[in-house]
């Protein structure tokens, strides 16, 4: 079968790239293949979980054409969490390809842990130099999403993988994404109505971390509220934006009824049927989007079986 896969035009932002107007798609078996009138066409594969989906055949490390990063953000806006098996890209193509999405958003803990020379990388890892961590250790255990205590929280999040831990030849330091979209459609109309409209205050100094944040971190990011029912500002998709551990109450709700609802929330957020289980290897480069999804990673590995990840956020917009 064939169809046309029109192509978003809203921006978040003032200004919006040129835009390719429609994407030839053949599909087969839940398959799309995307044919850019180029020498270069991909294939998306749906992960069949409630998101997430592989890009095959797109080389992150070559010029992509308006066309192809055009397919590709569209294919992005759409599942939610998308990935690229066996990439061989360097810090400044990460880069490059980060800011195709946005202007990046420079990660609180870059300032501790980055790649030299590309500021706009947070060296994730568990891996120590001269007895000193070279990157964020044990980050993101619990379901989140990206650094929800700021104003204006990151469009999304993109993972490169150097290194993975593995035993016997298993893979280990899996990462879960949960779909708070999927969650908002499932829940039952009465409780919809409880929460549309209301807002939860976000916290940074309350998430339960590895390492303490410094006081000039906590100073930079004071309590405030944000919707518990977020619109995508692409695809106009609603959610549910609500984590247990960054939320401290929820405005105009009584504290321990507010406590009781945050964890409902978040406990319905994270069912089984919304989630994807990514199994990393080598060369995956993955990305998510911050509002329509949560994510957590999979800590079953330490020294001296190695992970090095290398981080870049694109910025986003004042959630509505």
């Amino acid at each position: 079968m064939q169809s046309s896969m029109p192509v978003l035009d809203r921006c978040s932002t003032g200004s919006c790239r040129p835009a390719v107007r429609s994407l030839e798609l053949r599909q087969n078996d839940g398959r799309a293949r995307a044919h850019l009138g180029g020498p270069m066409s991909f294939e998306i594969v749906p992960t069949g979980a409630a998101l997430g989906a592989e890009i095959r055949g797109a080389n992150l490390a070559g010029p992509l054409n308006d066309a192809t990063f055009t397919a590709i953000e569209r294919a992005y806006n759409q599942y939610g969490v998308i990935f690229f098996r066996d990439q061989h890209i360097t810090p400044p193509q990460q880069v490059a390809f980060t800011r195709r999405f946005g202007e990046i958003e420079f990660n609180i803990f870059g300032e501790r842990w980055s790649v030299p020379g590309s500021p706009e990388i947070v060296v994730v890892s568990n891996v120590t130099e001269g007895g000193q961590p070279i990157g964020v250790r044990r980050a993101g255990e619990n379901w989140h999403s990206d650094m929800c205590y700021a104003p204006r929280p990151p469009r999304g999040t993109m993972l490169y993988a150097l290194e993975i831990p593995d035993l016997f030849g298993l893979s280990l330091g899996d990462t879960e994404f949960a779909s708070a979209a999927a969650a908002w459609d499932a829940l039952p109309e009465q409780l919809r109505q409880r929460v549309e409209g209301r807002r939860a205050v976000f916290d940074f100094s309350s998430r339960k971390r590895a390492f303490p944040p410094k006081q000039s971190e906590i100073d930079r990011y004071p309590p405030l509220t944000h919707p518990i029912v977020r619109t995508h500002p692409y695809t106009l998709r609603k959610c549910l934006y609500v984590m247990r551990d960054d939320c401290t109450t929820i405005e105009g709700i009584d504290p321990e009824e507010a406590a009781a609802l945050i964890a409902a929330l978040a406990e319905h957020i994270v069912k089984p049927a919304f989630i994807y289980r990514h199994q990393w290897r080598r060369g995956d480069l993955l990305m998510w989007d911050n509002c329509t999804v949560q994510h957590r990673a999979i800590q079953d590995y330490d020294l001296p079986h190695r992970r090095l990840m290398h981080r870049t956020t694109m910025g986003g917009a004042v959630p509505v």
